[in-house]
């Protein structure tokens, strides 16, 4: 049975409140995320637990003699879990932060490494994966913060009063190709003739930001490979198959090495702004003591 524990919380939370909404508040999550998670645990059970076709709501005979298991359930779990972080001396809650690929190598070690220097001991969790995913676990609560890149087109499809962002840095898209061996680029953007192109997949903001720049200018080209994915283009641009346009943070230490080169004036880049994301709903003491320090003006590292 593929039970989760949440499920069991957030029901003994609706059998207090006999109340979606009140619940859901109660347990840091949208009303929609909630209701989920309850039709999740009723369909793990096979049983429907709650009558909704009353105000308020009222548990069906299958769901009260199921709130005295799963009141003593959490409590005992809860009772586990402050034993054994007693035992190993840990402190503070853990910060789960879902972030773009390009970002959890490129900002956000130096980025939290900044706020521990000024006096903020953050314990974290970070998972790298792609924007929808993000939004998705910070929808349904699952994470507690989203750190990607600004699309100003779309907002990450997350409304700005439940879901605030704080400015972070900025950074820009560069195209870039490998080196001859006499360290002079291998294609030229301006040169009028096509260039083999590694771009981004359909959908992806980072690859609709590129492809209405390349319209703009005209430039003519081929794809020849294609992925969501900013470290797999540089590392195929590395390999001299083609022009990638990639954040500036993910090339640093190649531009650096020669490995790489800018093949475009600035004509050809493209401005990003780092934002970080939370759910107003959630009232976890870490996230609110982050959100504080970075209004109060913590800032991020220089790009």
């Amino acid at each position: 049975m593929n039970l989760e524990t949440k499920w069991l919380e957030d029901f003994v939370t609706l059998a207090a409140t006999r109340s979606f909404s009140q619940a859901a508040q109660k347990r840091h999550v949208t009303q929609p995320a909630f209701s989920r998670r309850i039709r999740s645990l009723e369909s793990v059970l096979g049983l429907t637990l709650v009558d909704r076709s009353h105000t308020p709501v009222e548990l069906t005979e299958a769901g009260q003699l199921f709130l005295v298991t799963a009141r003593n359930l959490s409590e005992q779990l809860g009772e586990v879990v402050r034993h054994l972080h007693n035992l190993e001396g840990q402190q503070g809650e853990v910060l789960q932060i879902a972030a773009a690929h390009s970002l959890t190598l490129g900002f956000f070690p130096e980025w939290i490494a900044r706020l521990r220097r000024e006096g903020l001991p953050l314990n974290t969790r970070l998972v790298a994966t792609n924007v929808g995913e993000a939004v998705h676990s910070l929808r349904e609560g699952s994470c507690d913060l989203i750190l990607a890149y600004y699309d100003p087109d779309a907002a990450l499809q997350l409304t700005a009063e439940i879901f605030p962002s704080l400015h972070l840095g900025v950074t820009s898209m560069l195209p870039v190709c490998a080196v001859t061996d006499e360290g002079a680029p291998l294609f030229d953007l301006d040169s009028g003739q096509s260039v083999p192109l590694l771009a981004y997949s359909a959908g992806a903001f980072l690859g609709r930001s590129v492809n209405s720049l390349l319209r703009q200018r005209g430039l003519r080209s081929t794809t020849v490979y294609e992925t969501a994915m900013a470290d797999s283009l540089k590392s195929m641009a590395l390999q001299g198959l083609g022009v990638a346009w990639v954040p500036r943070l993910s090339v640093t230490a190649e531009l650096a090495r020669g490995e790489l080169v800018v093949c475009g004036d600035e004509r050809w880049q493209l401005p990003l702004e780092i934002r970080l994301y939370r759910c107003a709903l959630v009232r976890k003491a870490s996230v609110r003591l982050l959100w504080r320090k970075l209004e109060a003006g913590l800032g991020a590292p220089a790009l």
